[in-house]
């Protein structure tokens, strides 16, 4: 069975004559996917918001995106076992209206935030490469509207060109990137010393604050994983191909917009970099890499952030639904403030996304052992409707816990523990007290 030019697949199983990926594939996928402006942010402002050395900075930021990305890698399974989208998935986990009217919304706006910020940090660095080989500067919208217009076609035709597309680019990614740190490791070598020393006295709390808030950041692709993870061989394939894919580009990542920030007191390395040196070559090198970065990262937010609007919106066919994302996509791409108060967002977006991500892990991990029942299934493909009241109830808990951590007690970290405790031990509780009554009717009866 060959796949059509443009995937039309929605809710349905992926069929086993397509189910082909292997590890590496999605290792190559993710390391497209990581290196790019927005996965910078955090490793920056870690240095520049909060004072902490180079050092510090990366192993906050790597600490923070490798709990998150276990779990995501964790939260790929059902796509790779059953060939389902994630937030289809979710219906039989946190409840069909909680999964529709909450935890899908939530997940498309991640994926449009981000979406827009990729596309602003694109812009950026055009505009940057644009006024320093030639006298003209160009307009902002018109950039981010157009390179949005690009992505979301791509996004369009499916995984398949997600797939062909990071293949294609991983050569001028990698090359683009040893080009980067070359020139910040020659260009900043007289402040390479300075590197252990962070702008304030090192501080725990703002050291696990800005892992907290890297966690934050990536712990919503719980919800998203199994999106990509369908078109895998296997579930080791799926697992392995994202959970060292997504590590070993988040280290470059966090190895780039550190130094960056250290060395020249700037968010974007692309911009950085692109500054440090007069080669036509190599600003036509580093230009290129920070396109293909955007592409292959906006790829994955358009695609996932269709399909969790198609679960939100069933009426919708998986074409609509990527082009009502694309709308909205373009449209925020258009506001560069976006970026400039990045995480002051995050931590917004983490009111919702925290417990949710914490909801769907404790349930899917813990009481139901890593597995969906048949029974689970064949009730979600009849289309049958169910309610968690314990997962409303807890969502509500962790967004109160949220709120009211500091940020010195890392809110993404604490409340995601409290969430996931309360909600299985509430869950555990609930099984047994059924129990004892089943007991007690059969125990009746006899």
């Amino acid at each position: 069975m060959k796949q059509p030019m443009i995937e039309r697949l929605g809710l349905e199983k992926v069929p086993p004559q397509l189910k082909s990926t292997t590890w590496i594939e999605y290792f190559i996928i993710q390391l497209a996917f990581s290196v790019n402006a927005g996965n910078f942010l955090i490793p920056a402002l870690a240095v520049l918001e909060g004072g902490l050395s180079f050092q510090a900075a990366f192993l906050a930021t790597v600490l923070g995106a490798s709990v998150a990305f276990l779990f995501v890698s964790f939260l790929s399974l059902p796509g790779s076992r059953y060939g389902l989208p994630a937030q289809y998935v979710l219906r039989s986990i946190i409840g069909t209206r909680l999964s529709m009217l909450i935890a899908s919304p939530i997940r498309s706006l991640t994926s449009l935030y981000w979406f827009s910020v990729q596309t602003i940090g694109g812009t950026f660095v055009i505009i940057s490469m644009v006024e320093k080989v030639t006298p003209y500067t160009i307009p902002f919208i018109p950039v981010a509207i157009g390179l949005a217009i690009i992505m979301t076609l791509l996004a369009l035709i499916g995984f398949e060109a997600v797939k062909k597309a990071t293949k294609l680019f991983i050569p001028i990614l990698v090359i683009g990137q040893g080009i980067i740190l070359y020139l910040f490791l020659t260009k900043g070598a007289d402040s390479l010393t300075t590197l252990s020393q962070g702008q304030e006295p090192f501080s725990i709390g703002t050291f696990l604050f800005y892992s907290s808030l890297v966690f934050v950041q990536y712990i919503s692709g719980v919800s998203a994983s199994s999106d990509i993870t369908r078109y895998s061989k296997s579930d080791r394939h799926g697992f392995w191909g994202l959970y060292s894919g997504n590590v070993v580009g988040f280290m470059m990542t966090a190895l780039l917009g550190g130094l960056s920030a250290s060395l020249f007191k700037d968010l974007n390395p692309f911009v950085a970099a692109g500054q440090l040196t007069d080669s036509s070559l190599l600003l036509l090198v580093i230009t290129a890499c920070a396109m293909v970065s955007m592409i292959s990262i906006n790829l994955s937010n358009a695609y996932t952030g269709g399909y969790s609007l198609l679960n939100a919106l069933p009426s919708l066919s998986r074409i609509q639904s990527a082009l009502v994302f694309s709308v909205a996509g373009i449209i925020l791409s258009s506001f560069p403030q976006l970026v400039y108060n990045a995480q002051e967002y995050i931590s917004y977006l983490g009111i919702l996304i925290i417990p949710i991500s914490a909801i769907v892990v404790a349930d899917y991990l813990v009481i139901r052992k890593g597995r969906i029942s048949e029974s689970a299934l064949v009730r979600l493909a009849s289309g049958e409707s169910n309610f968690n009241r314990e997962a409303l109830v807890v969502l509500v808990i962790g967004m109160v816990v949220y709120l009211g951590i500091p940020d010195s007690f890392s809110p993404g970290f604490s409340c995601f523990i409290v969430t996931c405790l309360v909600y299985a031990v509430g869950k555990v509780r609930e099984r047994v007290e059924e129990k004892g009554v089943i007991h007690n009717l059969v125990k009746g009866r006899d």
